[in-house]
């Protein structure tokens, strides 16, 4: 019977910037034209600088926000970005305000909570999120933030989901883990979880979260 539904943060409960609508942004926060051309130029410098190993997104990057910080800052040196940009593109990339949920999260959140069942996020994050979800009205709705900043490790670490269940007070049979992504999110079947994968969330039209609750009335019945 499930007790409790853990959830990931971008790409399932709000929306990723592109690596183009990120460049674009940044360039208009320091008031530059946000060229299709110049934009092309930065989005492939970046791409070059990253490499294939993937500096941005690698192992440990969102488990400490001073490594994040200077991880993305010397990728932005070596893709030869001038400081002012550098600040801008971090920036947005900092501001959960880009991040736009879903129209269906607050519905589904409040259906699980109306189902008597506990609400975790689980997130591989170098801020908090606790007040862009004060922002949208939804922190009443969440029992539980585990965020890798905080935690001092990150998805696909067992911590983040032993730490998440005990903060809940349950068991991992007991639980549902709702992603968007195979190797951080899908791990939690290896702890015991049962793991539902969506596609990632591309516009916040996108109805998907409906799966969620067909799994907990599936569990429950």
């Amino acid at each position: 019977m499930t007790r409790a539904v853990l959830f990931d943060w971008r790409g399932t409960l709000v929306t990723t910037l592109t690596e183009t609508q990120w460049v674009e942004q940044a360039l208009r926060e320091v008031r530059c034209d946000p060229a299709p051309a110049v934009v092309d130029r930065i989005v492939a410098a970046i791409g070059a600088a990253n490499g294939d190993e993937d500096r941005l997104d690698g192992p440990g990057v969102d488990s400490d926000a001073a490594l994040h910080r200077k991880t993305y800052m010397s990728v932005f040196a070596d893709a030869g970005l001038d400081g002012e940009l550098a600040e801008a593109l971090y920036s947005v990339e900092s501001d959960p305000r880009h991040n736009a949920f879903a129209l269906d999260v607050a519905e589904t959140l409040g259906a699980i909570r109306d189902r008597g069942l506990e609400i975790a996020v689980v997130s591989d994050v170098h801020f908090d999120l606790r007040p862009a979800f004060d922002a949208a009205g939804l922190s009443g709705l969440v029992d539980v933030f585990t965020l890798s900043c905080e935690q001092g490790v990150q998805k696909p670490d067992p911590l983040m989901f032993r730490r998440t269940l005990e903060a809940l007070g349950a068991d991992a049979s007991d639980a549902l883990m709702v992603g968007d992504r195979s190797r951080p999110d899908g791990a939690a079947v290896e702890e015991g979880l049962t793991t539902l994968l969506l596609p990632p969330l591309q516009e916040v039209a996108d109805r998907r979260l409906h799966m969620v609750l067909a799994l907990c009335d599936a569990a429950r019945a």
